[in-house]
């Protein structure tokens, strides 16, 4: 159950920022970060179960991030949700033009949000309330819901990353202790997704330890003014660090 901190259009000198978790099973087989051998202009991990990945950069600029949707009661799609990424990063088509194709097959995946673009123009799509948007300028934050849904940690993340980016001078380091938190909301703030108050409780942190499911990675993605891209990843193995990449473009 991911989450996904971003500012846009708001920092003088970095007009994207993103500071990311990945939550996943840890027994589901993932690749760290890296410029992909069958699409080499794509950076990102991989997700090697279904070979799509859930957040990445290209080459040209062009970024996309997606979220599952947090319903027990939806049924899964035949198609995986991280083809919509990999497909976005390494077509041309303008992001509205991909949304208005991604509508006409929204049946086909489970519940998702997906948010792409550039450090110029970002969308946000929700297929389940099959509502598109366009990406104000400010700071974000999209868990298992739609974009910007008042959860505990969602708020959290927003507030942190806010008061962090009031510096003109941006650290990658101190943007990783951003996604570690691990303190649990209290149970009068936590929503009623259908999963159950003792999973919405482990649910809750910025960074989740549970026994089988925790947060795999995080990310941080700064887009400068002149287009240079800083791409840093940390991935963890039940809550313990495993590794630490850094990519500039």
């Amino acid at each position: 159950m991911c989450l996904v901190n971003f500012q846009f259009q708001v920092h003088p000198n970095y007009p994207l920022i993103v500071v990311a978790n990945r939550d996943e099973f840890y027994e589901r087989p993932t690749e760290p970060a890296h410029f992909w051998e069958d699409h080499p202009t794509i950076l990102a991990g991989r997700d090697l179960l279904q070979m799509g990945t859930w957040l990445g950069v290209s080459k040209a600029g062009r970024f996309a991030a997606l979220t599952n949707f947090r319903d027990p009661q939806l049924k899964p799609g035949h198609l995986s949700r991280g083809d919509i990424v990999r497909d976005f990063l390494i077509g041309q088509q303008e992001p509205l033009d991909f949304i208005e194709e991604l509508k006409k097959s929204r049946d086909s995946y489970g519940g998702y949000n997906i948010v792409i673009g550039d450090s110029h123009q970002l969308f946000h799509y929700n297929n389940i309330l099959d509502k598109m948007n366009e990406v104000s300028p400010g700071t974000h934050s999209l868990s298992n819901h739609t974009l910007n849904t008042p959860w505990p940690k969602v708020e959290k993340g927003k507030q942190r990353l806010a008061e962090h980016l009031l510096s003109d001078n941006i650290e990658v380091g101190p943007l990783f202790d951003l996604l570690t938190d691990e303190s649990v909301a209290q149970d009068s703030e936590l929503p009623d997704t259908g999963v159950g108050i003792e999973l919405e409780r482990s649910l809750s942190p910025l960074f989740i330890k549970m026994p089988n499911y925790g947060t795999r990675s995080s990310t941080v993605l700064l887009m400068d003014k002149n287009q240079n891209i800083t791409f840093a990843e940390r991935t963890y193995y039940k809550g313990k660090m495993h590794s630490e990449k850094f990519f500039e473009i």
